[in-house]
């Protein structure tokens, strides 16, 4: 392997695998201050996320909701565009997902229904995330703050719509009414079921075959399409695309919306998979941990699925941990998710100086670390 190929798997495989040891490391200090031994909270964690019956899936249906949101941030970062607008991205394509059911549930099959609201949320999302691709493009606004703003835009939009004119008939909760029969994703148990495999009941559904399709879509868009190489450009020097014959701000508010796009999908698996309805803070916060995400995998669909998984575990698992432990509660479980959070993110490349010399010597033990430095930062 060339010193730019090593150079490569530090950046993308290494690093992120060393980060989040750093990670552990720190959480199994604090637990083991706290009393615990965190060898057996990790073993707790790790059988309440894959081993005991049904975990998997719940593990899994939860990697779906960052697998969507960790692409939506890792879109619109190939542009160096920091999306943190996906809490309000995904709330918009809930809200889409909302209406067309409601309309049409009773009028149209069902599954006409769903492939409708799929493309429904990824509409409504869009639009929400190209809005503020348009005030920076052409105002001048950071999108960082623009996003920001759109969440609590879309917040209240929800509250007022869910407490006002889509509330259910009889009831004070705000939530729609359920939508009509068949009009949802099957569940993966039941495909499977009448496959004559036997798996456990848990909400994974097929929104997660979704997710995994984006992922490829992705893949295909960002490095195997002309519109993937403007983004790109975009990303690194907008007078390099300019140069190139594109136009950055066209480039932004498109990137901006399929980014909006991929956020709003996240509904799909809260709404058509598991709650048939809408109801209000579906999203919780899976919006924001996305971007820990995009950041932990690289911004590369294949890290994506990795770090989402990885996310999806701590979800599942600290649920056992708080079940099994009493001193170790849901508090603890969140602190574990900010440190890695921390490490991939603020301090992602704290670890990378030293990285560098070891593989240095390691490459070329004889001249010394300092004189191939430079080619292992190129």
């Amino acid at each position: 392997m060339t010193e730019a190929g090593w150079a490569r798997l530090i950046d993308i495989v290494i690093l992120p695998l060393v980060n989040l040891l750093a990670a552990f490391v720190v959480s199994g200090i604090i637990i083991a201050a706290i009393g615990e031994n965190p060898f057996h909270a990790l073993g707790v964690m790790i059988k309440g996320a894959f081993y005991y019956k049904g975990a998997l899936g719940y593990t899994l249906f939860y990697t779906t909701n960052f697998i969507f949101t960790g692409l939506a941030v890792a879109v619109a970062f190939h542009a160096l565009l920091f999306n943190i607008g996906g809490e309000g991205q995904a709330a918009m394509g809930g809200l889409a997902i909302g209406l067309v059911a409601l309309l049409l549930d009773t009028s149209l099959p069902a599954y006409l229904v769903v492939l409708i609201a799929i493309g429904g949320a990824f509409l409504f999302g869009g639009i929400w995330g190209a809005i503020p691709g348009y005030l920076q493009a052409k105002r001048g606004s950071h999108i960082v703050i623009t996003t920001i703003m759109f969440n609590f835009i879309a917040a209240s939009i929800m509250v007022w719509l869910l407490a006002g004119m889509l509330i259910a008939p009889g009831q004070m909760s705000p939530e729609t009414r359920s939508f009509a029969d068949d009009v949802s994703l099957a569940k993966i148990h039941t495909i499977a079921h009448y496959f004559g495999w036997k798996i456990a009941n848990s909400p994974l559904n097929l929104s997660f075959v979704v997710a995994l399709l984006c992922c490829a879509g992705v893949w295909v868009l960002i490095w195997r399409t002309r519109l993937g190489y403007a983004i790109r450009a975009t990303g690194f020097s907008e007078r390099a695309a300019i140069y190139g014959g594109h136009q950055p701000a066209r480039i932004i508010i498109i990137t901006m919306a399929i980014s909006g796009g991929l956020a709003g999908l996240m509904a799909l698996n809260e709404i058509l998979g598991v709650q048939h309805r809408v109801i209000l803070n579906f999203t919780a916060g899976y919006g924001f941990t996305g971007i820990a995400v995009a950041l932990m995998g690289r911004n590369h669909p294949v890290g994506i699925i990795f770090a989402s998984l990885l996310f999806g575990a701590l979800y599942q698992g600290g649920a056992e941990l708080d079940f099994e432990f009493q001193t170790i509660t849901r508090e603890m479980v969140v602190m574990i998710q900010g440190l890695i959070i921390l490490f991939s993110g603020a301090l992602a490349y704290m670890f990378n100086p030293a990285l560098q010399k070891i593989f240095a010597r390691l490459l070329h033990p004889s001249d010394g670390a300092a004189q191939v430095k430079g080619g292992v930062d190129g």
